[in-house]
């Protein structure tokens, strides 16, 4: 099957990207807090400073960064950044009441950006939990873990075969009968049981099928075919390898990737493919399994 190299410098996942680029935001929130509680306001009696400007251009601007501008939370908290008062009445040349109309505006303005803070913790603890239990896309889980799921149809000699192998060369097969209900449907049972590092689908003609008008061929159960596609969804399909017996019908969107023949060497091609994938192999076992 087709392998995609591995980058030859390690890189950041995106897991951490996404957690590092969120904790940011909450700092950069932090350190407006704090500029803005540690502003003197007595340098703002004759009326609007540089400093005042100042300030409210670094926190739009840190607005924009944390959450984009235009967008709804964006809206909501940009009031944050007009901290100026333009009174209507002047006492001698002087503002009435400025410092204490723009003390008010700093309240609010922090409360604002406290706000912020919290809604980006909450992104960033939903985030984390999505990531808990559902591997990204083509990651290498912790360990490389030696489960390997064995996705079937009604073929049990089949199942058995290739079970019983994987066993033989120091792999623990996940059958899905194997494992208890506990009330769940069936797709829930795979989801909860698709933490391996690998999967092996067995394309067994156990169905027969054809377009509207057709000749009915022989074809995998579709339960079969959503498994595979679900695996390849969630391994990538470097870690997916799919040993098919007999003639039998592919579906079209997965007539351009490689499989096996269960009819041939398969032992020795499923072997290999364990080894692309990551995993160490002992051929000594694969020989005499």
């Amino acid at each position: 099957m087709a392998r995609v190299q591995p980058p030859t410098e390690p890189s950041v996942s995106k897991l951490q990207s996404q957690q590092q680029n969120i904790n940011r935001s909450i700092d950069r929130l932090r350190e407006r807090v704090s500029e803005l509680e540690a502003f003197d306001l007595s340098s703002v009696r004759n009326g609007l400073t540089p400093e005042v400007r100042g300030l409210e251009v670094r926190i739009k601007d840190t607005l924009v960064r944390c959450f984009g501008e235009n967008t709804s939370t964006y809206n909501d908290l940009q009031s944050a950044a007009s901290l100026a008062f333009f009174p209507r009445f002047r006492t001698n040349g002087v503002p009435t009441d400025y410092v204490g109309r723009l003390e008010k505006n700093i309240k609010r303005a922090i409360e604002l950006l406290r706000q912020g803070q919290k809604t980006l913790a909450e992104d960033l603890a939903d985030y984390e939990h999505e990531h808990e239990t559902k591997p990204e896309v083509g990651e290498v889980m912790e360990g490389l873990s030696r489960r390997v799921f064995v996705v079937h149809g009604h073929d049990d000699g089949s199942r058995e075969m290739v079970a019983r192998f994987l066993e033989k060369v120091g792999f623990e097969a996940v059958i899905l009968h194997e494992q208890a209900n506990q009330g769940r449907t069936v797709i829930e049972k795979v989801e909860a049981h698709g933490d391996v590092g690998f999967a092996v689908v067995l394309l067994t003609p156990d169905d027969e099928g054809c377009v509207k008008g057709g000749t009915p061929e022989p074809r995998a159960r579709q339960n079969v075919i959503l498994e595979l596609g679900y695996f390849i969804g969630r391994l990538g399909r470097g870690k997916v390898c799919a040993l098919k017996k007999g003639a039998l019908e592919i579906p079209s969107d997965y007539a351009g990737v490689v499989y096996e023949s269960l009819d041939g060497n398969w032992k020795h091609a499923l072997g290999r493919e364990l080894q692309e994938a990551g995993h160490e192999i002992d051929w000594n076992k694969v020989m005499r399994s």
